[in-house]
């Protein structure tokens, strides 16, 4: 899994109970998810198509660094399918799994276009 992105959790980003926001987390991810699609198709017109389960199996607090994982899994002819990880940097506690997110290759129409890759270069 190839961690690119870090994230330092601050008073902002937390909930009433003093964590980490869900919604704050997975913002964070859509935009890495879009870039990471961004770059590995060449185009900048992506979008997200499906998430399967979003699975939390620990929290954050403030002052935590989170870092984002992504794996390719497969490519489709228009879409990218990815899984991806969110953990504490420091003591690589999984945060987040989700393990299937589809993302879809666009035309300046917004219609869905072939990017034609079959393999990550």
């Amino acid at each position: 899994m190839i961690f690119n992105t870090r994230q330092w959790v601050k008073p902002e980003d937390l909930n009433p109970n003093g964590s980490l926001f869900g919604g704050k987390l997975l913002a964070w991810i859509d935009e890495e998810l879009a870039l990471f699609a961004i770059i590995e198709l060449n185009n900048p017109r992506i979008v997200t198509k499906f998430l399967s389960e979003i699975d939390f199996k620990s929290s954050a607090k403030q002052g935590d660094i989170i870092e984002i994982g992504i794996d390719i899994v497969k490519y489709g002819r228009t879409s990218i399918t990815l899984t991806c990880q969110a953990r504490n940097i420091m003591t690589k506690d999984i945060i987040l799994t989700i393990e299937k997110i589809t993302m879809v290759s666009l035309d300046e129409n917004g219609v869905p276009t072939p990017h034609g890759k079959t393999a990550h270069q």
